[in-house]
């Protein structure tokens, strides 16, 4: 048997208002998400962005197309409901944030973590009131306990909207700092992701690119961005 496809069944999409902000219409008939509540999201530019999606679909939908959706998706469905079980998830992120773990060596490599990195953490100290320990090695690096607290009611004074978004950042990065520098437009988000991948470049430089690994490189690079346009768009008036 064939796998079952779902088909364009709309012949345009346009974002409408809303009680709560700003839903998606196919053909005047409104969006929900998969458990079935209205997609309705905060800003105009960010519903006109999800219709965009839906408008760019060809005869088969392809839900991979759509990572504005995907991340709405989650926002209503998921960060809302389980909003603090997420904020927690994401939190724990500043128990081992990236940053943390240099490398013992060789010099270069640790040369270019600490011109990469110790400018984040020197952010989260100023900014953020987080000053963290660095370490080398594996080895389990014990964090302040007043930045952490601090680190953690920053993530769960997001709403659902920030959270969505700020669990792919965390996660994509594998450091809690960059997530929430790009939340802050710290950086250009092209920079905070190559920032995160300093180790990666720097194996890729030494033994030579991986197509496999440049392959998936590349669909977590676009998934970063993805959830950094969100938030951008989210809070675009």
């Amino acid at each position: 048997m064939s796998e079952w496809k779902q088909r364009r069944f709309w012949d345009s999409a346009n974002p409408v208002a809303a009680s709560a902000g700003f839903g998606i219409a196919l053909d005047g008939r409104p969006v929900r998400t998969p458990a079935k509540q209205p997609l309705v999201v905060p800003s105009r530019p960010l519903a006109r962005a999800i219709a965009d999606e839906w408008d760019a679909q060809a005869e088969v939908i392809d839900p991979n197309t759509m990572p504005l959706t995907r991340i709405a998706n989650s926002a209503i469905d998921t960060a809302g409901p389980q909003h603090t079980e997420i904020a927690g998830i994401i939190a724990a992120y500043g128990e081992s944030d990236l940053l943390c773990y240099r490398a013992e060596g060789p010099p270069e490599l640790v040369s270019r973590q600490a011109a990469a990195w110790d400018p984040l953490l020197d952010w989260a100290r100023d900014a953020l009131d987080a000053p963290l320990a660095v370490g080398t090695g594996v080895i389990f690096v014990p964090q302040p306990e007043k930045s952490l607290r601090t680190l953690s009611a920053k993530v769960h004074g997001l709403d659902a909207f920030d959270l969505a978004p700020c669990h792919d950042l965390v996660a994509l990065s594998g450091s809690l700092v960059i997530g929430l520098a790009v939340l802050a437009g710290l950086h250009p988000v092209e920079t905070l992701w190559a920032l995160s991948r300093v180790d990666e470049t720097w194996q890729a430089e030494q033994w030579g690119h991986d197509e496999d690994a440049a392959e998936i490189a590349a669909l977590r690079a676009a998934a970063f961005a993805d959830a950094a346009r969100f938030h951008a768009l989210r809070h675009t008036a």
